[in-house]
């Protein structure tokens, strides 16, 4: 009964907005909340929709993992070893089967930087190459970031790169499950992937898809080409089930209505200020209103509209 429900709130599009101000809602572990069943033999510890901190201890993503009856395969490495402890001890909880794969979703701290806990277990680790490649070059630079907010509850982790990475995809038959890798395409950081469930028309979409916080763009996002991989690759899938990177499980509409949309609506907002001769100083300033109630919304609306102003300006 519990999969009826669940699966109804997704196909009305429930956007329960997530709050910034909410607790730690697992005080007793360092995962921010308790891993929960999505679909069956799919479970996902949905992170806060903050930026990190101590507090949530860097589980500011979705960390997931699929029981296929014949091990479990993780989404994510998380943002520090014990998150990635953390989260075994939940999986443990739940089946018997161990741990064969983790994937990790872009090359980010969130999904990197628990490598080491599941390299200490003999698992696999798989990557895009392009992500893979990011922790080669800026590890260090992620993993001291982390420990400045993370403090005491950094301890024991290290850079540890993906121990096997492709390029296009990368699929796995283990159990029940028939599971996708994919690069679709750019999209908001070099080698975001997502995990593809076609089975069960279940998409983990990592950092393709957002929709209860508000998305980032960052120097190296390619706005024009996510939309593009967005139109031709992601909405493609027709998924029934969204896991995005951030925020709950929702459907195809929502994730649409705050990552595609948005995209289009602030290059059409920067194009119009482009238009009329305005530059960069009042570029920051231009209308975002109707996103404003998506939490980071304060902390990513004027970086993004500058961002959008520097690559439009040269198209």
């Amino acid at each position: 009964m519990k999969h009826l429900i669940c699966a109804a709130a997704l196909l009305l599009g429930s956007n329960a907005m997530a709050s910034e101000d909410i607790a730690d809602k697992y005080p007793s572990s360092l995962l921010y909340d308790k891993p929960y069943e999505v679909i069956p033999g799919v479970f996902s510890a949905i992170g806060a929709t903050a930026p990190p901190t101590y507090e949530n201890a860097g589980h500011n993503n979705n960390l997931s993992f699929i029981v296929t009856g014949e091990g479990v395969v993780v989404i994510n490495g998380g943002a520090a070893y014990g998150l990635a402890a953390a989260l075994h001890e939940e999986i443990k909880a739940v089946t018997d089967e161990p741990v064969k794969l983790v994937f990790n979703e872009n090359g980010q701290g969130h999904a990197v930087l628990g490598n080491g806990y599941w390299a200490e277990q003999g698992v696999p680790i798989v990557a895009h190459a392009d992500a893979a490649h990011e922790v080669e070059r800026f590890g260090g630079s992620i993993l001291e970031a982390m420990q400045r907010y993370n403090r005491d509850r950094s301890e024991g982790t290290e850079v540890q790169l993906p121990t096997e990475t492709f390029e296009d995809e990368y699929i796995v038959e283990m159990g029940d499950f028939r599971i996708e890798a994919r690069h679709l395409g750019p999209a908001h950081s070099p080698g975001d992937i997502v995990i593809w469930l076609p089975k069960q028309s279940l998409v983990i979409s990592g950092d393709m898809a957002f929709h209860e916080r508000m998305l980032p763009i960052f120097p190296d996002t390619m706005t024009a080409e996510w939309i593009e991989t967005w139109e031709t690759a992601f909405e493609p899938l027709k998924a029934r089930y969204v896991i995005p990177g951030h925020g709950h499980p929702t459907n195809m509409a929502q994730v649409r209505r705050f990552t595609r949309d948005y995209l289009l609506y602030l290059r059409a907002q920067i194009a119009a200020h482009l238009e009329a001769g305005g530059g960069l100083a009042e570029a920051y300033y231009v209308d975002q209103s109707p996103y404003a109630g998506l939490d980071t919304f304060e902390e990513l609306a004027t970086k993004n509209a500058g961002r959008v102003f520097e690559q439009m300006e040269f198209e």
